[in-house]
């Protein structure tokens, strides 16, 4: 889906040079964007355009601050004949932010064209759905823990369909086991054989049973064109199933788009949604346990002691079900599927043993109001083993300040950008109306 955006023009600037940098903006948004037909600065602004852009700027909007104060819809400056802010507009930029307007001004065509992908998606996700699969949340396994989770409240569900437009259905997660084990062996056997992704000590019954799972989940996305996120509360009611869908969650999001997220997480969710749809970053999911925090992250994972580093309250291990986290097999370094870690699921379940190159990731969190959002540029050193652990390998991450981050994590769940994200953030956050917190 492209953004709709509407030209502005200001009457004195309406000549030969706007008409040309109109058309040269036609040719380089058109993957990204449709470009309406230009209004006046003050007129009514068409209810399908999702922003407002200023392909030029001149003195007389120091004279209509007032019209452009008015504008509700995100402003795009793009001044440049290569697609981006021209730098003869900073003092105009600066004189309008100084008046309390938010603008966006990309300074490359890759943002601008991400800019135009996040104001599609602020339009395309209203009616979108989540599905998640889930009976009791709080109340099954480790419910001294579950029980805490803002993401299973009422309050969060119709938050993110206020703010965002996107409606949570709840399906049950006991009769998604039931209707996994009625597809046949010979069905899953068909299916697995067209993927054949790598499996190491995970016997064929593991495996089928994983697959199966994918297929149920699949008819249900299948049958509501909607849905465009996933997940299962699968640790804390993992009674309900004989597997895990890790397996699942890959294999939906290679061959469907699907966004996936662990143990029904609609705040991760919603985070992973916003970053991969709006800006196609490579995303994983994992679980965050700061060396700060001690004996209560030490003995979650049944580790003895974090490894030796340099500067150890700057650094996080990253770990979740038992290996490094939920990486999608076409971002991952090495990736394999193992035989599951944690007592809490089914023995017949399993787990994604997952790396990538050690280098940049970019942590990111919508926060539970839903007006901020966490975004911190980290670096991944490398890996860790813990044969006898429920970190049977997990990453070794730094980060800028543990001392102030550790006052700012939103969840022990944390979504990672594989890269430098964070200038595109900023653009997006803009845009969803959200406040960046960083360290």
């Amino acid at each position: 889906m492209k953004a709709q955006l509407v030209p502005m023009y200001f009457k004195s600037g309406m000549d030969t040079d706007y008409h040309k940098q109109l058309g040269i903006l036609k040719d380089l948004l058109k993957e990204s964007a449709k470009i309406l037909d230009p209004i006046a600065v003050g007129e009514a602004i068409p209810k399908e355009a999702d922003g407002v852009l200023f392909l030029q700027l001149v003195v007389d909007v120091y004279r209509q601050k007032k019209e452009i104060l008015a504008i509700k819809h995100p402003i795009l400056l793009v001044t440049s004949e290569f697609g981006t802010f021209s730098m003869w507009d900073w003092e105009i930029y600066t004189y309008l932010r100084e008046l309390g307007k938010e603008l966006l001004f990309p300074n490359n065509l890759d943002q601008t064209h991400k800019i135009c992908s996040s104001l599609a998606l602020r339009r395309s996700a209203k009616g979108s759905k989540f599905l998640v699969y889930q009976d009791d949340p709080g109340k099954g396994f480790q419910s001294e823990i579950f029980k805490r989770f803002y993401w299973f409240e009422e309050e969060c569900i119709n938050g993110i369909e206020a703010k965002f437009g996107i409606t949570v259905e709840k399906k049950s997660f006991a009769d998604l086991g039931r209707r996994a084990t009625e597809i046949t062996d010979s069905a899953a056997e068909t299916v697995w054989q067209t993927w054949k992704r790598p499996t190491s000590q995970l016997s064929n019954r593991s495996i089928l049973d994983a697959v199966k799972l994918y297929i149920v989940v699949k008819s249900d996305i299948l049958n509501d064109a909607a849905v465009v996120g996933v997940g299962i509360n699968c640790l804390n009611e993992s009674h309900s199933c004989n597997t895990t869908p890790c397996l699942a969650w890959d294999m939906l999001f290679e061959e469907m788009g699907i966004i996936w997220v662990c143990e029904a997480d609609i705040m991760s969710l919603l985070t992973k949604y916003l970053a991969h749809k709006a800006l196609g970053a490579p995303i994983m999911m994992t679980n965050i346990y700061p060396f700060l925090m001690g004996d209560a992250a030490l003995k979650h994972e049944k580790i003895e002691a974090f490894p030796e580093v340099e500067e150890p309250e700057n650094h996080v291990l990253l770990a979740h079900c038992g290996y490094f986290g939920i990486v999608p097999c076409c971002y991952a370094r090495e990736w394999t599927l193992r035989p599951k870690v944690l007592d809490i699921v089914n023995d017949n379940a399993h787990a994604i043993d997952a790396t990538i190159d050690p280098g940049p990731l970019t942590m990111i969190k919508v926060g539970p109001l839903l007006n901020k959002i966490l975004v911190v540029e980290t670096e991944l050193e490398g890996f860790v083993e813990y044969p006898n652990s429920h970190c049977k390998r997990g990453g070794i991450l730094r980060v800028p300040n543990g001392r102030e981050l550790i006052k700012k994590f939103y969840s022990h769940h944390q979504v990672f950008l594989i890269g430098e994200w964070k200038t595109h953030l900023q653009n997006l956050a803009k845009i969803f109306e959200l406040e960046v917190e960083t360290v």
